[in-house]
């Protein structure tokens, strides 16, 4: 894409042509493509979707480039570096050490961990697989180094957060792809290390945050993520990878709270995975394809991924079955995101699944800006 000019080995900048060819090779969006999240309601007052919401119907993505300046998305680098000193402590016995995983390992990484389950109105610190000592301090030198992500309530907690998750940007781009009542479940800031950053397998959003219909309970999908770059992300430092066109698939399977833990037997994990028989069946679930790594990544263009680099500012928007992955970052650059995630509210017709993970305590209630 244009601005990034940094030079690549050839293997990546092979990796970057064929990325741009596959993109720019994507016929042109369908105006008439109905609505992801409702039928109508990405149209305007002549029955028109904008050119954004064509494309995000159509493809399941949307790249809003500029979306915050360069020196907005420094001062939320900043910011948490700052919290990242403040308020974590690895190794001290009065504070959890948790670890984030997207690997097979997944359910007893998250599905194990109230630190994991209280993080929904907080915000809590979770390391790289790889960066903590037995005694739970960090190996590296500096602590921010061995971060994987800090969630889940950076827009509830923070003001610097909290202030760009309800800016009107945000709500006029929600707005025009079709989302009339949506509520903030959870924001999440990814560090992605060099050297370390592991890699995000397949996945889609919902499996994580999923809706019903308010009125009969049966699986009805709402998720939206809106995912801030903050430094340039690229194939070199483990941009972001969609599979155009997924989005328009079922869901997989769902991240749950397991009923039997929670209903007292502390032997079993407190989240398992439900398999969705009727979703169509992909050999990379909760993986990566075949021939993902190292790259020419030859597995991820031949099951119809492709790479979206971005300039730091840049948003990346898409719907919860989009089926999207990013890998590891072995580079020596940096590549921190701020991820947000919205549902659509009970006024539209959909209600918050009480088997996900993410659930408020007493009366808290999910943040509305619309």
């Amino acid at each position: 894409m244009a601005g990034l000019t940094n030079k690549l080995p050839e293997e990546l900048q092979t990796l970057r042509e064929r990325g741009l060819d596959a993109l720019g090779k994507l016929p042109e969006a369908d105006p008439d493509m109905t609505s992801w999240i409702a039928p109508s309601s990405s149209q305007d007052a002549e029955g028109k979707q904008s050119a954004r919401a064509a494309y995000f119907n159509t493809y399941g993505f949307h790249v809003a480039r500029g979306f915050v300046s360069e020196e907005k998305a420094a001062e939320m680098i900043g910011r948490m570096t700052e919290l990242v000193e403040d308020y974590w402590h690895p190794g001290d016995p009065a504070q959890p050490s948790a670890v984030f995983r997207t690997d097979s390992e997944q359910t007893s990484a998250q599905g194990s961990s109230d630190y994991f389950l209280d993080s929904a109105d907080r915000v809590h610190f979770f390391a790289e697989k790889d960066a903590l000592n037995d005694d739970g301090t960090v190996k590296t030198s500096e602590k921010l180094l061995a971060l994987n992500k800090a969630g889940h309530g950076l827009h509830q907690a923070d003001e610097l957060f909290r202030n760009y998750s309800c800016s009107d940007a945000i709500k006029d781009l929600v707005k025009d792809l079709g989302w009339n009542d949506p509520v903030i479940p959870q924001s999440m800031y990814i560090f992605k290390q060099p050297r370390i950053g592991g890699e995000v397998t397949s996945h889609q959003d919902s499996c994580f945050l999923h809706t019903e219909d308010v009125n009969t309970g049966e699986p009805r999908q709402s998720c939206l993520g809106l995912w801030l770059a903050l430094h340039d992300a690229t194939v070199e430092n483990g941009c972001l990878w969609v599979r155009p066109g997924s989005h328009k698939e079922k869901l997989r399977r769902r991240f749950n709270r397991n009923p039997e833990y929670f209903a007292g037997d502390k032997t079993k994990p407190q989240m398992v995975f439900e398999e969705n028989d009727e979703a169509p069946e992909v050999t990379w679930e909760g993986k990566l394809p075949d021939g993902s790594w190292p790259p020419p990544s030859e597995g991820l263009f031949a099951n119809g991924f492709v790479p979206v680099e971005c300039k730091a500012g840049d948003l990346v928007v898409f719907p919860g079955t989009l089926d999207h992955l990013s890998l590891p970052n072995y580079s020596d650059l940096p590549r921190h995101t701020f991820q947000l995630h919205l549902v659509e509210g009970e006024r539209e017709g959909f209600k918050w699944s009480d088997t996900n993970w993410l659930q408020y305590s007493g009366e808290g209630e999910f943040k509305k800006f619309l």
